[in-house]
């Protein structure tokens, strides 16, 4: 056997480290216990009876194609399907612009795996989603965190940033953004701060990695042009799912891009998976030519705007004074801020204790800031579990007050 592994593991690897929700999600196995904590859709939104009609009708129409691999590419007629929908909301693309990954999430491998080498700058949104930290990570990436305001990224602090590396010669690989009900802060950011981004995207020559899986869950408000769009000059690669509009399950992601970037990603990921599913991507194709995607989505609408709206009912009814948060209009989260005193990893235990789990802000920051934050999801329990998990969040937190006034 083996003496040590260690001694046999890549320094790649040893960079590796665990997702911090995963690891959380381990502990809200309690009995009892009601989640916040994971960004999991409504299993009352996924479309059982349509899938079990459309499979059996890929099976019978397509059987051999559908169970053999499909071209590294994605499905054609997938792709297809894909362009004419965003050429709808005024993206000038073709199937040319579209690969199709395994999940956006192996786009956020992807992606470094092909620009990143180890010490490379890559700029982040302060607080990021915490996938995207977590890959950067693994392939060597030095991340700058860039800090937000109630707009998003702070344009401001961008080029501060972006000045001080060219000062010394250095450029940063990409800038890593989401800017449609951010994760986890929820905000969205304005047309008019898109545009300062790209501006000082393009006065550095940054490219822009658009993280967009939630702009489609939109509840309220009017809707933004992707980067992509507003930005001419193929800097901006921008990565879909049918994780959070379809189903998770599916594992269905792709990315939009200059052909040149495509190209080498088509390579990289060739050796990763050499395909993605090709049954899976025939009935996603068939889901949204039989119009059965977009009416499911606007129920889906329809159930997170109500959730939403329960769960900020209960804020304002159970949070204590000196808590804020965010009222997103879309997605699946929302930013908790606590007091400046306070730390979200010790309110966690007490929260677990109290039968009521989120995520500790501080995760999905990459200085390790934010420790008086935290997100929640809403987008999983029931009405009747987020009244009552919030009343338990609210006890808690108040608990935790409490202790600090007696030790006064």
């Amino acid at each position: 056997m083996v003496k040590d592994f260690d001694t046999i593991l890549s320094d790649n690897s040893k960079r590796m480290k665990k997702s911090a929700i995963r690891e959380l999600l381990k502990l809200t196995n309690k009995p009892g216990l009601i989640s916040f904590a994971g960004g999991l859709p409504s299993p009352l939104t996924f479309p059982i009876k349509e899938l079990k009609e459309i499979s059996c009708e890929v099976l019978d129409k397509e059987g051999p194609a559908a169970l053999q691999y499909s071209t590294t590419e994605g499905n054609p007629g997938l792709r297809k399907i894909l362009a004419e929908r965003y050429a709808k909301q005024g993206l000038s693309i073709t199937s040319n612009n579209i690969i199709i990954v395994t999940s956006s999430q192996q786009a956020l491998d992807l992606i470094p795996k092909v620009l990143i080498n180890p010490g490379d700058k890559v700029l982040v949104e302060l607080p990021s989603y915490l996938g995207g930290i977590q890959s950067f990570q693994n392939y060597g990436a030095n991340m700058i965190g860039v800090k937000h305001d109630k707009y998003g990224m702070r344009s401001d602090m961008l080029e501060e940033e972006l000045s001080i590396l060219k000062k010394v010669g250095e450029k940063p690989k990409f800038i890593y953004i989401i800017p449609d009900f951010q994760n986890p802060a929820g905000i969205t950011m304005p047309e008019w701060r898109r545009l300062e981004i790209i501006k000082i995207a393009q006065e550095y020559d940054v490219l822009i990695v658009e993280d967009s899986p939630y702009r489609e869950l939109r509840f309220e408000g009017e809707s933004q042009k992707t980067f992509y769009q507003l930005a001419d000059d193929g800097r901006v690669i921008l990565l879909g799912t049918f994780s959070k509009l379809f189903v998770p399950g599916f594992r269905i992601g792709w990315i939009i891009g200059h052909e040149a970037i495509l190209d080498k990603i088509v390579t990289a990921k060739q050796s990763t998976d050499l395909c993605t599913s090709s049954f899976v991507q025939m009935i996603a194709a068939k889901y949204i030519e039989k119009g059965y995607f977009e009416k499911n989505l606007v129920n889906i609408i329809t159930m997170y705007k109500a959730k939403k709206d329960v769960m900020m009912d209960a804020f304002e009814k159970y949070l204590p004074e000196g808590v804020t948060w965010t009222n997103p209009e879309g997605g699946l989260f929302l930013f908790v801020t606590l007091p400046e005193w306070m730390d979200s990893e010790e309110l966690f235990m007490t929260a677990i204790e109290n039968n009521v789990a989120f995520v500790i802000g501080k995760v999905f920051h990459c200085d390790e800031s934010g420790k008086n934050t935290m997100r929640i999801n809403f987008s999983f329990a029931t009405h009747e579990e987020i009244v009552e998990g919030v009343k338990r969040l609210g006890k808690a937190i108040k608990d935790m007050m409490d202790k600090k006034i007696s030790r006064m």
